[in-house]
């Protein structure tokens, strides 16, 4: 009697460290993966990719706008069955400001509100699934984040500053989810991945020394080993622990949850 799969989704999976990441799942035994991507042909290559490096059948992808909450419900409303692990890692990093049809700003809707609005809406199916867990792509270049300012409508944009605000929100979320699941069987941690030369570096000005699989490594880890479900609310880098003093400020990681919560459009 064979053993139901591992269902893992994993958002942004057409971009260098997403495919890795989305790769390296589909190369473990027993793993079903689901790549969540905004463009279909982009989506269907890194899927063909992956599905020749590893002979896993049992891959799909979904077409998903991660910047914007209605397409993310749809995504939550038309799935089926399990998931067991969510890797939370799409990003943008846009040179100029740039807003979402419901008139947020693009990096901050994709890089934050898109983790938020991800697990809230897989929340119950995670739960359903447990024990589950939740990888959050962060990164140690982090810093700057502003609550009354989280759309750069008063400071002026400038998409290195909205980057290093963008995942010290994603660490302070990662404590915010984790406090809150800590009785539902789902472990939810955050990481920096690795320096990896991709076009979101690039768009930084940085052109990254490390390979899209590096950057998967820790992500990878904690999706696949103990280490990623006996530990909730931290932060690693390198496959080991390390404080984050973002997601020690209790109060400004409320604050950000309920800011965040406010943008349920």
């Amino acid at each position: 009697m064979t053993s139901a799969p591992t269902v893992a989704a994993v958002t942004g999976a057409s971009g260098a460290i997403g495919e890795a990441i989305a790769r390296g799942l589909a190369a473990r035994p027993g793993h079903e993966v689901v790549l969540v991507c905004r463009d279909r042909d982009r989506a269907r290559r890194s899927l063909g990719r992956i599905a020749k490096a590893t002979g896993n059948t049992a891959l799909r992808y979904e077409i998903a706008d991660l910047s914007r909450a209605a397409s993310i419900e749809a995504l939550a409303r038309r799935w089926s069955g399990p998931l067991h692990v969510l890797v939370n890692n799409a990003g943008v990093t846009p040179r100029q400001r740039e807003v979402t049809p419901e008139g947020l700003e693009l990096q901050f809707a994709t890089n934050v509100l898109g983790y938020f609005w991800m697990m809230q809406a897989f929340a119950e199916v995670l739960a359903r699934s447990a024990p589950a867990r939740v990888v959050n792509v962060a990164s140690y270049y982090a810093g700057g984040l502003e609550l009354d300012d989280l759309q750069f409508v008063r400071r002026r944009y400038d998409n290195d500053t909205a980057y290093r605000q963008s995942k010290q929100a994603d660490r302070m979320l990662t404590v915010a989810f984790a406090r809150r699941w800590r009785d539902r069987g789902i472990a939810v941690n955050a990481c920096h991945p690795a320096d990896v030369d991709s076009r979101l570096a690039n768009d930084l000005g940085f052109a990254g020394s490390q390979s899209p699989e590096q950057g998967a490594r820790t992500p990878l880890w904690l999706a696949t080993t103990e280490a990623g479900q006996v530990n909730t609310g931290k932060y690693f880098a390198s496959c080991r622990e390390e404080p984050c003093r973002f997601g020690a400020d209790t109060a400004t990681v409320e604050a950000l949850y309920e800011a965040c919560a406010a943008f349920d459009v």
